[in-house]
């Protein structure tokens, strides 16, 4: 008679809980370490950070200047690299891509708002927003057709022809917010969205914000040093030096 197989327990459970919690996560960053260096004195940036973000929610990154958080973000975002850790989005290890399939995968998979807005001068805003849809290959009709939908979806149907400098801060906002969404991201990285608004625009930018993802289940992430930007979102990390301090409503492990 043969020796009887082992058998963990409970294996089914826990194998359908990983792959769950795998479908759910759209980031994760394990011991995330990063230092700048500069005429021969070392910065810590990042400093043993791990962080996991699910699906459909809406976090901000606190902290004071210089605490790492826009580091953290450009890290997570693939637009820098790190010293040690690793990042996986959506799946994806952002190591694991050279630059060009890494460029292509935040180009497909992410969406930006930028403090600046980061739109271009010469071309009015529905041309602005179907800009990465045209990098991504898509024809120009179904283009113009995709941004068109956004900028309504943004309240904005009534200036597609208008160039930014035609538009309000808030309204540059709403332009530059369907260009992050126009390509239906998986999550998009907001580095100081109100920072450049009056306190009005503001609050109707982070309204904007939080019906798009409530009613979208957009993942959206954060990076603000204003507590009442913060409160519009489900889940607060603080951080200071270099490491997250506080993370208020993150998920289960």
């Amino acid at each position: 008679m043969g020796t009887p197989l082992k058998q963990s327990w409970p294996p089914a459970q826990h194998d359908a809980a990983q792959d769950d919690l795998s479908r759910r996560l759209i980031v994760r960053a394990e011991g995330l370490d990063k230092t700048y260096r500069a005429y021969g004195v070392a910065v810590p940036a990042l400093v043993g950070v791990s962080l996991r973000v699910e699906r459909g929610e809406m976090l901000a990154i606190m902290g004071p200047s210089g605490c790492g958080k826009t580091t953290l973000l450009n890290c997570l975002a693939g637009l820098d690299t790190v010293d040690a850790g690793s990042v996986e989005i959506a799946g994806t290890n952002l190591a694991s891509l050279r630059d060009a399939p890494r460029t292509d995968f935040r180009a497909r998979t992410m969406g930006f708002i930028f403090q600046n807005f980061n739109l271009l001068p010469v071309l009015n805003a529905v041309e602005n927003v179907e800009l990465p849809l045209l990098v991504l290959g898509l024809s120009r009709g179904e283009a113009r057709r995709r941004a068109r939908a956004m900028l309504n979806a943004v309240g904005l149907d009534k200036r597609e022809r208008h160039r930014p400098a035609e538009l309000s801060g808030g309204q540059r906002q709403r332009v530059a917010i369907a260009r992050a969404l126009v390509n239906e991201p998986a999550i998009v990285w907001a580095d100081e969205p109100t920072g450049n608004l009056d306190s009005e625009a503001a609050e109707e930018i982070m309204q904007l914000l939080a019906e798009l993802n409530r009613t979208r289940g957009q993942t959206l992430v954060l990076v603000t040093h204003a507590q009442e930007i913060a409160a519009r979102t489900n889940r607060i990390i603080r951080m200071r030096d270099g490491r997250i301090v506080q993370d208020t409503g993150a998920p289960p492990e």
